[in-house]
């Protein structure tokens, strides 16, 4: 689908408003669906060399720590093969350390209470360490919290990531990424090279409208917290891959695992959380999986919503615009309201499980009312009234007479049908609660 000309507009204004109040020599934003771009606008310039040469939708922005999203990828594929546990210590993979039981679910979410930077000043130097000064380094930086107490970003959390992934693959962390991810989802312009059109990075400075030109880095160890560069196009792909994953790449029981809060970052308003790998936004009754990048000379935004497959992003060439995480979202906003993706048509089921038959209907525990339906054979459970677009508790079986909620309210509890002396059901007993057809107090069975 391509999006109307009125939805066109009103992006193409939200895109403006970005340019302007960031003051952003060259902008690119887009809308895609299911991985693929149905709305792109470049403004002003990629190179005030060549003014008018505007953005396109293969130009490469460095995306920062956007590449903590493939980091964390890799991360989890290497679980799920039995490589690695998100329980495991560093000192299981790198060797010595000073610090005790920091754990690669802590370094992925950001929980691990080390100190942002490695060791040196680097941000001050602008001299990234190597691989070798990053893990010499590892024992000398601080812990500046405590385990779990509190969310603190850390790119050197993710650059030791990045060596764990080495390690264990047995080839650098670019190698690795391109072989896992880059590759199977064809994002060709996806790297730590650049390649073909860039756009260059400068910084605005707030009393003058003078861009200055940024250097040109080398991200050394620091790749897998921010290294790579990527297009509109590529950046697309990735979040129809956030949406729908690849099952060459990841599970996608292992996308949505990463998709769970681990810990809430933004403690005032609740509104921002963190997951294994990935930033959660809250926003207008939506959730948005994705990350920002900042580096200098460009900022970076890219969010999916992921029931309906829509990602907003945006590329900025400068080192101080505005917030990058709030343009995507309200990019991808406005085209969730202005054309909303059409509802899957419910279909007539084929046959109802006759075990399933007699557990059917209405049932009521602590005093609410529980309604449990069959869809496509499978056994479901909702509160009655609630949102119809919340989620029902989905049941599998698990033996004679019990089954395994394996989706939706109370995941991975039991549910088990008791009978009667005759046979016929009596109540049933979900996550140990007792339900019964009629409402009942605690203990009027007793």
């Amino acid at each position: 689908m391509t999006f109307s000309d009125e939805t066109a507009r009103a992006l193409t204004a939200r895109a403006l408003t970005a340019q302007t109040d960031g003051r952003v020599p060259g902008l690119a934003a887009g809308v895609a669906r299911t991985g693929r771009l149905e709305w792109f606008h470049g403004i002003g310039t990629i190179d005030l060399d060549s003014p008018g040469d505007s953005p396109d939708e293969d130009t490469q922005y460095a995306v920062a720590s956007n590449s903590k999203t493939f980091t964390a990828v890799a991360v989890m594929a290497l679980r799920d093969e039995g490589r690695l546990d998100l329980d495991d210590t560093v000192e299981q993979h790198l060797g010595d350390s000073s610090h005790a039981r920091v754990t690669i679910r802590q370094l992925l979410s950001h929980t691990s209470g080390m100190q942002r930077e490695p060791v040196g000043d680097v941000f001050d130097t602008m001299v990234m360490p190597s691989r070798e000064a990053l893990l010499a380094g590892w024992s000398d930086a601080e812990r500046v919290g405590r385990p779990h107490d509190r969310w603190h970003y850390s790119n050197l959390g993710y650059a030791v990531l990045g060596e764990i992934i080495a390690r264990l693959d047995g080839c650098p962390w670019p190698e690795a990424i391109r072989r896992r991810i880059l590759d199977p989802l064809e994002m060709a312009r996806t790297g730590t090279t650049a390649s073909g059109r860039r756009a260059k990075g400068y910084y605005v400075p707030p009393f003058a409208d003078v861009p200055i030109e940024e250097p040109v880095l080398d991200a050394g160890a620091l790749d897998p917290a921010g290294g790579l560069l990527s297009t509109p196009t590529d950046l697309a792909r990735w979040g129809g891959f956030v949406a729908d994953p690849l099952e060459e790449v990841l599970s996608p029981d292992t996308l949505e695992e990463m998709c769970q809060p681990q810990v809430v970052a933004d403690t005032t308003g609740w509104t921002f959380a963190w997951g294994l790998g990935l930033q959660l936004v809250r926003h207008e009754g939506r959730t948005w999986v994705g990350h920002t990048g900042g580096w200098p000379g460009s900022i970076t935004g890219v969010f999916t919503e992921r029931s309906s497959a829509t990602t907003g992003l945006i590329l900025m060439n400068n080192s101080a615009p505005v917030p990058p995480a709030a343009v995507a979202i309200e990019l991808g906003t406005i085209a969730i309201e202005r054309e909303p993706v059409a509802a899957t048509p419910w279909e007539p089921g084929e046959h109802v499980p006759g075990e399933l038959a007699p557990l059917l209907g209405h049932w009521y525990s602590e005093g609410t009312h529980h309604v449990l339906s069959v869809r496509r054979g499978s056994l479901e459970a909702r509160i009655a009234g609630q949102p119809k677009e919340a989620p029902p508790s989905i049941f599998e079986p698990d033996g004679t007479d019990r089954f395994r909620t394996v989706s939706g309210r109370e995941r991975g509890e039991v549910l088990r049908v008791r009978r009667d002396a005759k046979g016929a059901v009596s109540h049933l007993n979900w996550a140990t609660y007792r339900f019964t057809r009629e409402p009942m107090a605690f203990g009027a069975w007793l």
